[in-house]
Parts: structure tokens; sequence; C-alpha cells
């Protein structure tokens, strides 16, 4: 899908700032730049006279499911929206409220309910004309008013960057979305027909809009079923980003029609007799690719047109279910089909409900074509996907499969909201769950899960559960332990192996796909390090009251509140976390409880050097968690003598006394270094250094090699090569040790080794 494809192509929204958005007013009925081409001016432009907006066409095709009273209801919406509107042209020419009337036809073909119809109409008032929700609520109905409340961008705040914006405009349309769906049916078709009008505004605003509908409204519209939406904006789209390749290909389409027009008709020609005599009445309707799928086959593959040979395809529309694999044995029977070719979407539908049997055949000359095979039913679910059977009710027992899945999905965007930090990582988690491609995997009660393509067992276990996600240590892929890394593919059964002492990885980020996944694998490692961060933060203060001779104050002590205030921390804790984080020093906060005497009168940066060369050491662990961080460039070990750094949001960090890093960096910030050292009662097991071995290049020496570190109870973690020469090889070694005497021992165990020439600890 183009979202996959075009993902980096507006990755300016993910850049979001966090800062405070501050209010903005803005006078009634003044004109801004919209973020699509839809607010115009408010005299119409010389160059077209402005057309006269008629509502009889919407009313030819709403007369045809609503009731009388419901129809007059949606025509006092247009009075008020036209009211409202008055005087206000878009960029063509046209008098604006011919957009909300083109939005509300769209919505109509739908048949989607008056409440729908009325906030499609009205959509654009609170954004556009200062009406309040509250004024909408009381004309019409509190429904109404929400929905347009969700449709209206945050044009009233003023953001610190136009990505920011954008960002929370998405996040507040996809929560009200999530809420009831019928915000974000209307939103695609405002875009659908923004889209159609894109003509009117600058080449370079074209191109931005259609990225963005691309990559954001294009893989909602699919996500949600509505097949027939996406091809056309995939296509408008096309067109608006590259319209000179769009004029190519369309005239080559054309050309190529008339060459094919023979192999068409004799293949409908076939068909059309083949499936009568199996006793199935059947459609049988031929149809062309879009033009943005053709061009997407032709750049993936590397191909040009008259090499792109399934350009069209057949629909087989049947009366029942049976009948579906009965023509498809009648078409295997006419034609060869094509090995690998064959999907079952009836039996394991698609993500949005999507179902139909899809097989592709070799025609006449040689040609491959691919034929759909589908009921009636499927194809409307196929056209309109959740629109085609339209419910909004909370009672899940009234809801269809399709409906179901929707519903599940729309109430992950509420999970996933709940875990993210801002607007753009939820953006980015939702772009994540709208991948089109889907593998099936099993569980092992047998129940069929549908996973994004390139998903992994993390990704597996967090569908399931949170906690399982969250204590996963190992996979079963088929009755085979695999690593957690592992792509999963479609018929995989899968049991997930989990620990009560297992906890999240931050390693999971680099492979996890789905949104939920990679929201609380996030969202644990933020709260684990807070609370890492709170409890080094109070060592490292209770360990600056012993340094200045200061009794350590009560947790309810008033003068919490003044520093938290005076400094925009919130709580005691978050004063803490800064400490452990490295936000804050320890010896400043600590001052700010000394009574009123000469030690008052000391400079801050004079008692923070005072603290850091006559304060005791504070004691390392190695395994304290985030707020303490061994520093990979000496990878000091227990044994070796060290020194701590407060590094700003990375809490401390442990170098080696003689790592040259370490010296560098505390020559220019000596205040934020402080003695530290091992505590030998208590010390991690299994802590990475680095050798660089250089042995002789013969046949079975990494072999002999690893034995020898496995032999002195050590693990090899990552070992790269480098040839020194013809001879000569240096190894790379990253091991896993408890201490400075067991690396010594692993040391004297490779010496013995024959072909090892050289050992050198890397130090910095």
């Amino acid at each position: 899908m183009a979202f996959s494809s075009l993902r980096g192509a507006s990755s300016g929204i993910l850049a979001v700032l966090k800062k405070g958005p501050r209010l903005r007013r803005r006078n009634r009925n003044t004109s801004l730049a919209p973020e699509t081409p839809k607010v115009g001016t408010t005299t119409p432009p010389e160059a077209s006279s402005p057309a006269i907006a008629s509502l009889a066409p919407l009313t030819q095709i709403i007369s045809q499911y609503l009731s009388p009273k419901e129809i007059e209801r949606v025509r006092e919406a247009y009075r008020f929206a036209d009211q409202a509107h008055l005087g206000q042209f878009r960029a063509s020419g046209q008098p604006y409220i011919s957009h909300p009337i083109a939005v509300t036809e769209i919505c109509a073909g739908w048949k989607l309910d008056a409440d729908s119809l009325m906030a499609a109409l009205l959509h654009d008032v609170i954004e556009d004309q200062d009406v309040s929700k509250q004024e909408l609520a009381e004309r019409f109905s509190s429904d109404v008013a929400e929905i347009v409340d969700g449709l209206s961008k945050l044009d009233r705040l003023e953001f610190a960057t136009k990505a920011e914006q954008q960002a929370e405009s998405f996040r507040k349309m996809l929560l009200a979305m999530a809420r009831d769906v019928r915000v974000i049916l209307i939103k695609l078709a405002d875009r659908l027909h923004n889209m159609r009008t894109l003509d009117a505004v600058s080449p370079e605003k074209r191109r931005r809009v259609a990225r963005e509908t691309l990559e954001i409204y294009a893989p909602i519209a699919h996500r949600l079923g509505l097949n027939a939406l996406v091809r056309e904006l995939q296509d408008l789209c096309f067109q608006a980003i590259h319209p000179n390749r769009y004029q190519v290909l369309h005239k080559a389409i054309m050309a190529a029609r008339g060459n094919r027009r023979e192999v068409l008709g004799r293949i409908s020609e076939d068909v059309g007799g083949a499936l009568p005599a199996a006793g199935i009445e059947a459609e049988v309707s031929g149809r062309e690719k879009s033009l943005y799928s053709i061009y997407n086959k032709m750049a993936e593959q590397k191909k040009s047109l008259s090499d792109v040979l399934d350009i069209y395809g057949f629909r087989i529309i049947v009366h029942t279910l049976p009948e579906c694999y009965l023509a498809l044995g009648t078409l295997h029977q006419l034609y060869r089909p094509v090995p690998g070719k064959f999907k079952d979407y009836i039996a394991i539908p698609k993500l949005n409900g999507y179902q139909s049997l899809h097989t592709t055949l070799v025609g006449p000359y040689g040609t491959p074509v691919e034929f759909q095979i589908r009921t009636r039913e499927m194809d409307q679910v196929a056209e309109d996907g959740v629109a085609s059977h339209w419910l909004y009710k909370d009672d899940d027992t009234t809801l269809n499969t399709l409906q179901k899945r929707t519903h599940q999905w729309l109430q992950s965007l509420l999970d996933i909201q709940s875990q993210t930090g801002d607007s753009g990582e939820f953006l980015e988690h939702v772009k994540v769950d709208l991948f089109p491609d889907s593998v099936y995997v099993f569980t092992p009660q047998g129940k069929i899960l549908s996973l994004p393509r390139g998903a992994t067992p993390v990704d597996f276990a967090y569908t399931i559960h949170t906690d399982i996600g969250n204590h996963a240590i190992a996979a079963k892929i088929n009755g085979e332990y695999s690593p957690l890394r592992t792509e999963l593919k479609s018929g995989d059964a899968i049991e997930i192996i989990t620990s009560a002492t297992s906890r999240p990885s931050a390693q999971w980020l680099n492979y996890v796909r789905t949104g939920r996944a990679r929201s609380e694998i996030r969202h644990y490692l933020r709260t684990q390090r807070y609370e890492e961060s709170v409890a080094f933060g109070e060592r490292l203060l209770n360990q600056a009251f012993e340094q200045l001779a200061l009794p350590r104050p009560p947790d309810d002590d008033p003068e919490w509140d003044k520093l938290a205030k005076g400094s925009g921390a919130i709580s005691r804790e978050e004063i803490l976390a800064d400490i452990g984080l490295g936000k804050r020093l320890a010896a400043v906060v600590a001052r700010r409880f000394a009574p009123e005497n000469s030690m008052l009168a000391t400079t801050a940066a004079a008692m923070d050097e005072l603290t850091a060369a006559t304060g005791t050491a504070v004691l390392i662990h190695g395994n304290e968690g985030q707020a303490v961080q061994l520093a990979p460039c000496c990878g000091p070990l227990p044994g070796d003598a060290i020194i701590g750094g407060i590094r700003l949001g990375h809490g401390l960090v442990v170098h080696m006394s003689e790592c040259a890093v370490a010296q560098r960096l505390r020559a220019k910030e000596p205040e934020r270094w402080i003695p530290v050292a091992w505590d030998i009662n208590n010390t991690a097991r299994h802590l990475s250094t680095r050798l660089d071995v250089t042995v002789v290049n013969e046949r079975g020496v990494l072999g002999r090699l690893a034995a020898a570190i496995s032999d002195a109870e050590s693990n090899i973690v990552h070992m790269t090569m480098q040839d020194d020469s013809a001879s000569n090889a240096v190894l790379h070694l990253t091991l896993q040790v408890d201490s400075r005497k067991h690396l010594a021992q692993v040391i004297r165990t490779i010496r013995r080794v024959p072909q090892v020439q050289k050992i050198v600890r890397v130090k910095g």
C-alpha cells in the first residue's frame, strides 16, 4: 500500500515539540490559510464567476432512505450552514457552501443517518465561522455537535510548529473517531472532495496535500474497508504528485485497451458460457486496475508497462457462498491456474473485513488474468467496508464481524493514547497499525489472530494481553523454540513462554510492528526509568545531606513544595527523578534545606566542587537499571577503579578512571563528576567487556577460541573480525564476565590457545 512505500514522505508531522499551546483570538468570518484547499476568500476570484450551489441532487439521494421529518432536519442544517458561509468562496470561485453539500452527497451515497448528514453540512462552521459547539447542540442535537467538534481542527490554538498542529489535529480526530466512527467517514468524504478539486491550488500545496492523503487518509480508508474510496484517492494523489507520469501512463493504458480487447472479449465469452453450464447464475464484469496500482507494480518490479501483464481482471458475483467455490472449480477447469496465486479471503477475511476468492489463470495467448469471486453481500462490503452495514451503537450484540473488528481497532486507539507521551508519538503508533498486509497466526487454543506483515512473537504476546507481553522470555513457533525477533508467517501456531522476573527490553522496539506493542513497551520503559531515577536520586540526595552535615528533611517538609514551585516541578518525586537523571545536582538541592548560616554564602559551584572532592563515594551495584549506566566505551567491571559522571537526562554514567572519554568530559564539567565505588557485597553478574584478540588465521581457530571462553565460564555476546594480514586476524570480542578477577581468568584461558598471539582489553 502507498502508506508503507511513502511512509517518510511527510515525516515532518512527527517532528513534534512538547510545547504547550497558547490561545489565539480570531474574528468571526475571517478566512485563514487552510490546511487543505477548503477555505477560500470572502470575495470570489476575478477569473471565474460564482455558480449557484444546489441542494436538489442531495435531496434526491436522501429521499430514497430518509423519512420526511429527517429530510427537513437536513434542510435546516443546510440553511444554517448556508447563512454561516454567506459571502465565503473557495479558491475555484465556487460559493463555499458547495463544498459541504458535495461532502454530504458522498456521505449520502453510503446511506449514513440524518445526524451524519447534518454534521457533514455543518462540518466547517466551528472551524471557520466561530460557531460554538454549545450553539450547535442547542439548535440541532448533542450528537451533531460532537461529530462536528471532532472534525474541527485546532486552528484556534497556537503551536510551536505546523507539524505539531497537524499531529495534534490528527490525534483529536482519531480519538473522536474511536468514540464515533461517523467522524472519520465524514472526514474521508471531506478529503475526497478536496482531492477532486485540487486543481484550484498551487502545485506545491497540491503535492503536500496529496502526500498527506497517501500517508494518512488512504490507509485509514483501507483499514475501514472503503476500497472504492481508496482507489480513487490513490489515483488522485498519483495525478497530483506525478502529473506527467500520470498522463503518460493514462495514454498508454488507453492505447493498450484496443490491443487487448480481443483477449478480454474471448475470456468474457468463455467464462459467460462455462458458469451457466455448471448451473451457476453469475454476474461477470471485467475491470482495469487503477493507474496507481499499475504504477506501483512497475516501480517495485522495475518493469515497463508492456511487461506488466495482469492489468485487467474479472469480477464474478454469485448468489451464495457455496457457489463461490463451485465457480472457482469451474474456472480452474476452463483455464490453467498459476501456482501460488490462489488466496482464500472468504475462510480468512482481511483485517478490514474484505472477503473474496482470488485466483490467477493463464488465459488465451498465455495472458495471466486475475479473477475475484464473491457474493453480492461480500462485494458490497469490499467496496464500502464499514459503511456498507452502518451501525454506531455501543451494544456489541448488534455488530457484525466487520464492525466488531473495526470497533476493536478503534478501541485500541484509546489504549494507545493512554500510554503515549505526545501527539507525534501517538500518530507514529497509529501509522504502524495502518499497514495493509497481514499474516494470520494461531493461538494455542486454535484462535486466528491477524497481525501486520513482519510482526514478531512480541507483537503476538501484546495482542493477547499486556502482562503476557511484559513478561515474555521466549516463544514456541509450531512447537519449536524461536527467538522473540522471528518474523511470523501465515499459519504459524504461536505459544509465548513467560517469566515473572522478565521485563520488556528497549531492543524490542527495533523489531515490533504493532502500535499497541510499541506504545506498551515505551510506556513501561518510561515508568521503569522514572521509578529507578527516583530511587537513585534519593540515594544521591541522602548522601549529599550526610556530606553537608544536614539532617534529612521529612517528606512533608514545606520546603519541598517551595522548591517544586520555584523550579517547575510537580512534586517531591519529580525533584528526586531529576536528580537521578542528572537534571539537578544533589548538592544544590540539599543546600536549600540548610539553616541560615555561613554555608548559604558559599556559591553553588564552590559547594559542588567541595562536595565532589570530599564526599564519600556512591556505592554501585551494576544492575541499578536505567538510572545508573556502565559506560560502553570502557566497560568497567567490579574491581576496576571507577568514576561517575551525572549526564543530563541519562542519570549516572560509570567509567573506568583511566578512560580517555571520561577524562575529556570531566575536564569540561568537573562539577558533574562524583566519586563512586563498587559495592563489594552486592555486585551484578554477566557484565559486558571488550577484548581485541590477535590470532593466527588458520582453520579451526574460532572453534578453539570459543571453547576456551566457554571453559572459563564466560559468554560471547558479539564478535567481528578484521583481517590484519594474510596470516593474522584481529577478533573484536564482547564478553560477559562477573568481575575484573573473572576477566583475568578468561584471558589466561585464552592465552593457552596456541594460535593466540596478543590480547588487549579495550578501555576507551
